[in-house]
């Protein structure tokens, strides 16, 4: 095997692979897939450590923690943008252009989302990438290179396209999180009993300014560019030239940017996009307008702080103002107490909000929130609705600053603040009830054991009747202690009795993940299974050494893990579900078809296509979404796709439907 060879070629797969996913939108492959090829590469750099590149993905997060950021002067300065508030300031900024321009021909605008993110600017010195950093001031910003290299979205070494890309280039840009990612992001670290963050745009900000890059690569940050400081040979003459020529160097740009002639245009574009905003999958707080023509743009030039070819039409604020009737304080599974303000319902972007996270108490002092004021809410997708500050002019007077109280209000045991962490908690886990109910809904939620009629009332009403008290008293339960509970019929017992009995042949990695280790999400959960084959009592005595030699088991997982198991309590009560005919089901791999790729397209008679897919690699086979020289075989159903004539192209075999009986038997056609 010539390894520089190989190597050189697995970059360049995998930078491709970022290319499709972050700048086209059109993923080739599966993560899984593109885990593979990145372990690949990892692992002969390993083998040939002199054959590493510093552009290679493997090295996007390389470099050590820092105490601080250096500065880092712009060539260019990276101006604001005035604002535009309504359709008259938008008409009065084209009559500005076109009176300097001397001219009363529609202007040509080159018109984009603004992005509520972090401006950036990423240097590149002849294709390669060279450093990056914050706006700052628009003079001075702060050297982020060793984070920005975590994001896959920026390419550490550009495309090779017709440009000939020399010298040095300073393309900017925006970071940010979408809505889905920040979702997703929120939802590990309430499984790993982490505080959520408050919005897309603060946490986009904070995880860029880590001063661990490590941190920094565990955020699924993005980027759209959209401008250009010092160009030194890049031929370009408008703005439209230059977001149709980044995508081929492989930068992201955004695909709602258009182009209008005239200020009619213009104003129906900033329209169309505030009907769209909520609908979106990323925050914007309005539309950028510039002038088209470079040669314009000079022509204009600048204020002393924002551009006069360019201003930012502002979208109306997704932010309104309510009422704070009352703050309650609600005790998670853990322990952690999260203040949330009971607010005077209103409508927020079409939709009503009647509370709103206030986080911590560290919070509540920074903005002095306290019952009974007048406050501005935000809303943005689908996060938690949160306090953005008080209007103090509409303060009662002898309103009193609020507090969490000092004790648990379930079961009036002491809160304690742990050193480094913003979140009071209640330590009195074992006899405190609100995390009991926290813990048992957990337990039997979809993602854990997956008890179907084993609800959140059904719950609280088993605890506060004390007829469970841990994990395995849920298999204990009988006829007589459910019937005598609110609304239980005996059909309904019944039911609830045979889902618990179900229940307990079930996925290792589904009752682990259930027992609400913290720090510990489904996927650790998943990579515990398949590190300790499915077996308690290899996981239960495992130390913290063999945990941290399991790739993605950091430090603070293992010793989450090893704390837990050191309770003996956590112990006796899984014993005893084993006792109680709890059963660990081994997710069943073969081999059948371990050195095989396969692809499915239409549809199917009896089967769908992801039932086929859980079929074939139970058989140990790789399906992928996209047909390649690779591929080993065409699963083909009736309605085919385009995937059809690829693999003819290819001269890849195809199965087709009268085949696929004795296919997911393990036997392919002969």
């Amino acid at each position: 095997m010539d390894a520089q060879k190989t190597i050189l070629s697995l970059i360049k797969e995998i930078e491709q692979h970022n290319i499709d996913y972050y700048v086209h939108d059109n993923p080739k492959i599966s993560d899984s897939e593109y885990d593979v090829l990145l372990r690949e590469l990892e692992k002969l750099e390993k083998l040939y450590p002199n054959l590493i590149s510093e552009y290679s993905p493997t090295k996007r997060v390389g470099s050590k923690p820092t105490s601080k950021f250096e500065s880092i002067n712009h060539s260019i300065p990276m101006l604001s943008l005035a604002n535009a508030m309504d359709h008259q300031e938008l008409i009065d900024f084209d009559l500005r252009v076109k009176k300097i321009l001397n001219t009363n021909q529609d202007i040509e605008y080159a018109m984009e989302p603004k992005l509520d993110g972090l401006a950036v600017e990423v240097v590149y010195e002849n294709g390669y990438f060279k450093h990056g950093s914050t706006r700052g001031d628009g003079i001075t910003g702060e050297d982020v290179s060793s984070n920005l290299k975590t994001i896959k979205a920026i390419p550490l070494k550009l495309l090779d396209s017709d440009m000939n890309i020399t010298g040095i280039i300073e393309f900017r840009g925006e970071v940010f999180i979408n809505h889905t990612d920040f979702k997703i992001l929120n939802k590990k670290r309430i499984a790993e009993d982490k505080p959520i963050f408050a919005n897309p745009r603060n946490c986009a900000a904070g995880s860029l300014r880590q001063l661990d890059p490590q941190v920094t690569s565990s955020r699924p940050l993005r980027i759209n560019f959209y401008s250009i400081g010092l160009k030194e040979n890049l031929a370009v003459n408008t703005q439209t030239e230059l977001t149709r020529c980044m995508p081929t160097l492989g930068l992201p740009v955004n695909n709602l940017i258009k182009i209008g002639k005239g200020i009619d245009q213009v104003i129906k574009y900033y329209d169309y996009l505030e009907s769209i905003r909520n609908d979106l999958d990323y925050d914007i707080d309005g539309v950028v307008i510039k002038v088209n023509s470079f040669d314009d743009q000079s022509a204009l030039g600048e204020r002393s702080r924002s551009p006069r070819w360019a201003i930012a039409g502002k979208l109306k604020s997704q932010q309104e103002t309510t009422k704070i009737i009352d703050i309650i304080e609600s005790i998670g599974r853990t322990g952690a107490i999260t203040p949330v303000a009971k607010l005077d319902p209103v409508s927020v972007g079409g939709v009503i909000v009647s509370n709103a996270t206030l986080h911590n108490q560290d919070e509540i002092d920074r903005k002095d929130v306290r019952i009974g004021d007048t406050v501005l809410i935000q809303r943005a997708g689908d996060v938690i609705p949160e306090v953005i500050k008080v209007v103090a002019e509409n303060r009662q007077s002898g309103s009193r600053r609020y507090y969490l109280p000092k004790s648990c209000p379930s079961c009036n045991a002491l809160l304690t603040r742990v050193e480094g962490d913003a979140v009071l908690r209640c330590t009195n886990s074992d006899r405190c009830s609100a995390q009991l109910k926290g813990r048992m809904k957990h337990f039997v939620s979809k993602n854990c054991m997956d008890i179907d009629g084993v609800g959140e009332k059904l719950i609280d009403s088993l605890v506060e009747n004390k007829l469970v008290q841990n994990y395995s008293d849920l298999f204990k339960l009988s006829y007589s202690d459910l019937e005598n509970l609110e609304r239980m019929a005996d059909k309904s017992i019944n039911n609830i009795l045979d889902s618990i009995n179900d229940s307990k042949f079930v996925r290792f990695s589904r009752f682990l993940n259930g027992l609400g280790i913290r720090n510990i999400g489904t996927h650790a959960c998943n990579l515990l299974e398949k590190q300790f084959d499915s077996d308690i009592n290899k996981l239960t005595s495992a130390t913290e050494g063999d945990l941290n030699n399991i790739h993605e088991i950091g430090e603070i997982m293992a010793s989450s893990i090893v704390g837990y198991f050191s309770n003996q309590s956590n112990l006796d009560d899984i014993k005893q579900c084993i006792k109680l005919g709890v059963t660990f089901k081994k997710k069943q791999v073969s081999n059948e078809f371990k050195d095989f790729s396969f692809v499915i397209t239409g549809s199917f008679e009896n089967l769908s296509r992801t039932d086929i897919k859980k079929k074939l690699e139970g058989f140990g086979a790789r399906v992928s979404s996209s047909v390649s020289k690779n591929t080993s075989y065409l699963i083909l159903g009736s309605n085919p796709g385009s995937k059809l004539q690829k693999a003819s192209d290819l001269d890849v075999p195809i199965i087709g439907e009268e085949a696929i009986d004795s296919l997911l038997e393990g036997s392919l056609p002969s």
